[in-house]
């Protein structure tokens, strides 16, 4: 080994240990891997950021503007509406459910498409009366397994195709993937339908009415002489803290005025009746330390500030991209600038109600949180979350879901025609922001742009694992000592590695990691490198065993109130299926 290709092996060896670790957010630890090949001498300064500028890159952030004007103007709830009718049974609901997953993640991003059926499969688990996460698994499932049926249906492929591009035999084309990909994705979808929904945990998850907020909310005085008189509500809730009750003041009334999250600044009269949110042993420290006076308890559905038709509770949960991961409410000053109260939350199916303004939040973390409706929706779309109550049908105008569904097949039909894919969808997003599908102050904030940062920084580093020779070197290993010289266990073990890899890293990374080695692998067995390209492809969209390799798995984590080794029941037997299917696929419609 030379010692380029050893300083890049630490290299990529160290960030795949942090990719898993999962202690530093993926983007970024690409963007360090990108500037230490840069410091190793390994990547030219000057190509550093070449990969932003790549088409794989422009046309998955495309995309994902055309997905949010899908969501957005209720093109795709008019399908939702049509393909799940209330009267199915449970079997008959999770195969539809598993479907539609599929056949929307074909064409718009997968993370969206999940978050359209997330509230609809938690409705229909109500109305079933079965656990929620028995529908949400299959239909996070089923969309990983859509992604992979055409070029833009997840952001590995079209890194697949770039590598094709690169091989000097032209990039797949927008259906290149659907022969393949199809298959696997049936088997997937009749294996999830009729058995593996059978297979997820029963995990029960308290709804809004069960959820552990507290034992219950309090009412309570503030006569005069109180300590609490002047006090600013930040400072008597700091005093609480400092006397160790574990309890919060969630809102108060003054002279019959409802003042729901109140800002922190707000000072204290005598008078005031302040809404208290405290187990029982914290109620008594509460009301000595502030002097206050109890008024009589409520439960949290029930009497005084909550009786209020425009509060409400609503249970959301935190997207992948959010940016609320790894801040807590007092840092986006949840109550000052959104007058919302945080009350709970639910990780991995544990509530947790203890030092909740400081608790910083996770994705796939469900947030029970009070407010009025329009602070609600405000804060779910600022901060990427999904609200877990049956939504209204987006339907106001049928001219937009039908403009809307034109504009998006008029890119993909642009694109099977051999457009380049990169200029047929962002011509696409022009076209949408002209006819007012897209308001433009919202053109940007659709962007997925953490993705778009870990392709832009990785794709110069995937150069190099090709240009180094490493790439070279590692597939002469698997060829000759793995796979004895035989181009069909070579390409085997190409799926298996590749969805191995994939279940513990990002599948991007993953992909753009594998496909130089792929390439390289077919070239010192004088076979195309189409099917080994392809395995990548199908390999780096199975990740079924862990909440950890997509981003799908990580947002039912929460509200299927699943744990880390629940995934494999169902995921194991499912990625089995896929390498039975995918490899006689394969082999036929891409032979070697």
């Amino acid at each position: 080994m030379t010692m380029p290709q050893i300083i890049l092996m630490l290299i990529l060896a160290v960030m795949m240990g942090l990719f898993i670790s999962g202690k530093l957010r993926h983007d970024f630890v690409a963007l360090l891997a990108l500037v230490a090949c840069v410091a190793a001498g390994i990547l030219p300064a000057g190509d550093a950021f070449a990969g932003f500028g790549h088409p794989a890159v422009i046309t998955v952030a495309a995309v994902l503007v055309l997905s949010g004007m899908l969501q957005s103007t209720g093109a795709a709830d008019a399908l939702l509406r049509r393909a799940v009718p209330a009267s199915l049974g449970i079997s008959a609901t999770v195969a539809a459910l598993v479907f539609l997953s599929a056949l929307l993640s074909a064409f718009m991003n997968n993370v969206g498409a999940l978050a359209l059926l997330m509230p609809v499969a938690v409705q229909i688990a109500a109305r079933q009366n079965i656990p929620p996460g028995k529908l949400l698994m299959p239909i996070a499932f089923g969309s990983i397994l859509g992604g992979m049926t055409t070029l833009i249906g997840t952001p590995p492929n079209l890194i697949v195709a770039s590598f094709r591009m690169q091989n000097g035999t032209g990039s797949f084309s927008m259906f290149d993937f659907s022969p393949v990909g199809v298959c696997v994705a049936l088997a997937g979808v009749c294996f999830i339908a009729l058995v593996g929904w059978r297979l997820v945990p029963a995990r029960p998850r308290a709804d809004i009415e069960g959820f552990e907020t507290g034992s219950y909310l309090t009412e309570a005085k503030v006569p005069e002489k109180a300590a609490a008189v002047g006090m600013s509500l930040r400072e008597a809730e700091q005093l609480l803290e400092k006397s160790g009750a574990d309890a919060q003041i969630v809102g108060f009334l003054r002279d019959e005025k409802r003042f729901p999250a109140p800002h922190p600044r707000q000072r204290l009269n005598a008078g005031d009746v302040l809404v208290l949110e405290s187990d029982p042993e914290g109620l008594q420290t509460v009301v000595s330390v502030l002097g206050l006076v109890l008024e009589g308890e409520i439960h949290a559905e029930r009497g005084g500030l909550l009786q209020s038709d425009e509060i409400k509770l609503a249970e959301m949960v935190v997207l992948p991209d959010s940016g609320l991961t790894g801040r807590s409410a007092s840092d986006i000053y949840l109550r000052s600038h959104f007058d919302i109260n945080l009350l709970a939350i639910s990780r991995q199916g544990v509530r947790s109600h203890t030092r909740l303004r400081q608790m910083p939040m996770a994705a796939g973390d469900v947030l029970l949180l009070q407010g009025s409706a329009e602070a609600l929706s405000e804060f779910a779309q600022q901060y990427s979350c999904v609200p877990l109550a049956e939504r209204p049908l987006r339907l106001a105008s049928r001219r937009d879901a039908w403009m809307a569904t034109l504009v998006m097949a008029g890119a993909i039909g642009a694109a099977a025609m051999g457009a380049d894919a990169a200029i047929a969808f962002v011509s696409a997003t022009v076209a949408a922001v002209l006819l007012r599908l897209i308001p433009a102050r919202n053109f940007y904030s659709a962007i997925d742009w953490p993705v778009i940062v870990l392709l832009g920084a990785l794709i110069p580093v995937a150069g190099a694992v090709a240009e180094t020779g490493m790439a070279a070197m590692l597939s002469q290993f698997l060829v000759s000592h793995m796979a004895q010289g035989q181009p069909i266990f070579a390409l085997a073990l190409i799926l298996v590695i590749t969805m191995s890899l994939s279940d513990v890293m990002n599948n991007a990374a993953t992909a753009a990691i594998l496909c130089p080695i792929a390439v390289a692998t077919a070239k010192s067995l004088d076979v195309s490198a189409d099917p080994f390209l392809m395995a990548v492809a199908i390999g780096a969209s199975c990740a079924f065993l862990t909440p950890i390799g997509h981003q799908n798995n990580t947002l039912i984590l929460g509200p299927g109130g699943f744990r880390f080794g629940d995934y494999w029941r169902m995921g194991l037997p499912l990625e089995i299926l896929v390498i039975a299917v995918s490899m006689p696929a394969l082999l036929f419609f891409w032979p070697l």
